[in-house]
């Protein structure tokens, strides 16, 4: 059975630096991201359909992150796909901050350290764990463009993932998503992460 692959591969227009995609977002992160319209009241993380217009590829991401951790080998089929490896490594890393048994007070603080974290490795660093599938932006501008899109992905990433893992009012985490902290998709994890 192949990996999933992002539904925004035929995304018309998509924006590239190198040949990662900056595709819209639905976020209330200050960032690059082209804003995608909230939620209507009866939807929800956790209801939304991909063929919604709000639909981005956070909520991607979190849907598919169970099923791709399982696959050592993805053939990268366009720019989108970038996004979703790189969003599943970044799920993969913000899981490992969260201990069981944890609060989730607890969780959200250690959770928001990696996210606002700015010294992280984007394509193109020497310690960006992928490189080879990967372009490095062309010049600084766009390395920075980049490294701030990245910055609001990983913030929006974390806030939604923490209402998975707490979801329903919880107050310890779901054993079901942490069961996923110690698998590696494609044998691989971002750097930068620091215990």
């Amino acid at each position: 059975m192949p990996a999933y692959h992002s539904v925004f591969l035929d995304e018309p227009n998509q924006q590239l630096i190198g040949n990662f995609a900056l595709l819209p977002l639905r976020t209330r992160t200050r960032g690059p991201a082209m804003q995608l319209p909230p939620l209507p009241a009866d939807v929800t993380d956790l209801t939304i359909d991909a063929s919604h217009e709000s639909y981005d590829p956070l909520d991607e991401i979190l849907s598919l992150f169970r099923a791709n951790t399982f696959f050592r080998n993805f053939e990268i089929k366009g720019p989108a796909d970038r996004v979703l490896i790189y969003g599943i490594l970044y799920v993969s890393e913000i899981l490992g901050k969260i201990k069981p048994g944890m609060s989730r007070r607890d969780a959200e603080k250690s959770v928001t350290n990696v996210a606002l974290d700015t010294n992280f490795p984007i394509p193109g660093d020497a310690s960006f764990p992928l490189n080879q599938a990967f372009e490095a932006p062309r010049d600084r501008n766009q390395a920075e463009q980049l490294r701030q899109y990245i910055m609001q992905m990983r913030q929006e990433l974390a806030q939604r993932l923490l209402g998975r893992v707490y979801a329903d009012g919880a107050t310890t985490p779901s054993k079901w998503w942490l069961s996923f902290t110690k698998r590696k998709f494609m044998g691989k994890a971002l750097e930068g992460s620091r215990d």
